[in-house]
């Protein structure tokens, strides 16, 4: 059974990283793991250092979710890495900059299956990003989220 990571800028005095959890539990059986919630607010680099370090610790399959994401609400699109055999979801910023590379494959999260009924335009964490990793734990193919694509976000 696959690992759920989550890492965000969202701190822990409220209840965003609660609702992600509540999306994931409700959608799957999946253990989530807090890799780390008091990331500075929008520094898409030290979250990309984060889950860089700590992503090697984890066995393949692992699929963690980032959600750094100073543009939300804009034009950025939401993806899903594969590279070393673990997946990244999240938005596409360069908070993938770190485990990326020119072997890793990218799909946009395009399709209404891999999000929720309603989408908030400023709370894709829980209505895009933790719906898609509780779905690929479920065994979906990251090709039924969308298109694959290039990542363009850089640090």
């Amino acid at each position: 059974m696959a690992v759920i990571t989550l890492t965000t800028d969202f701190g822990t005095r409220d209840g965003y990283v609660g609702a992600m959890k509540g999306v994931i539990a409700r959608l799957c059986n999946a253990t989530v793991v807090d890799l780390a919630h008091d990331i500075p607010r929008h520094d898409i680099a030290h979250a990309a250092w984060v889950v860089a370090t700590a992503c090697l610790e984890f066995p393949r399959d692992t699929i963690h979710v980032v959600v750094v994401d100073p543009g939300v609400g804009g034009a950025r699109r939401g993806v899903i890495v594969r590279t070393g055999g673990q997946l990244f979801v999240g938005p596409d910023n360069g908070v993938f900059g770190y485990v990326a590379n020119e072997v890793s494959e990218a799909w946009e999260i395009r399709f209404p299956r891999f999000m929720a009924r309603r989408v908030s335009p400023t709370f894709h964490g829980r209505d895009v990003f933790a719906p898609s990793a509780a779905l690929l734990h479920g065994g979906e193919s990251p090709n039924h989220a969308g298109p694959m694509v290039k990542l363009v976000g850089t640090l």
